[in-house]
């Protein structure tokens, strides 16, 4: 499912420096675990409209399953950047189908945790298109996602959060 890339100079920092970000998460990391994927993220509180999008797209149940899943969730900023009513018109229930392409392009099977984030190259959502996984410098990137914090287990996955939503490309 997944293509390993050929590791850049650099891995190592990257590695470091996403154990660290996991490591700050300090508590929340282990109470997150024994909640799933959308009670872990309705609980982080950063996450509002992630969790409307995904109640009017029908895919809370689905989150809630046996995953496991790994979620590159987009905060409520990353939604706050996307151009002026988008998110109010993918919400109506017409644009069903819409949003839901655009939530499952941000979900990969599997439970894929950030010291094997880095080691890939690009990884097949559940939507069926593939994501590019990038890291420079010390900055894993999803497409043109930042990946902010990394590692927030939950019961049925991983969470990783991103600073943009990512929109998956034409057919």
């Amino acid at each position: 499912m997944f293509r390993f890339a050929s590791l850049i100079v650099g891995t190592n920092l990257v590695v470091a420096a996403l154990a660290v970000v996991a490591l700050s998460l300090g508590g929340m990391t282990a109470r997150a675990a024994e909640k799933d994927i959308v009670n872990t993220a309705v609980s982080a509180g950063q996450f509002k409209t992630l969790a409307a999008a995904l109640d009017a797209a029908g895919l809370v149940d689905t989150l809630k399953g046996d995953g496991p899943f790994t979620v590159f969730a987009p905060t409520d900023e990353a939604f706050a950047k996307l151009p002026d009513g988008t998110v109010e018109n993918l919400l109506k229930p017409e644009n069903k189908d819409q949003l839901v392409a655009i939530l499952t392009y941000h979900v990969v099977p599997g439970k894929v945790q950030a010291a094997d984030v880095v080691k890939l190259d690009e990884a097949k959502t559940v939507n069926g298109k593939m994501v590019d996984i990038k890291v420079e410098g010390d900055t894993a990137m999803v497409n043109d996602a930042k990946v902010t914090k990394t590692d927030i287990i939950a019961s049925n996955g991983v969470i990783h959060v991103i600073d943009t939503v990512i929109m998956p490309p034409k057919s």
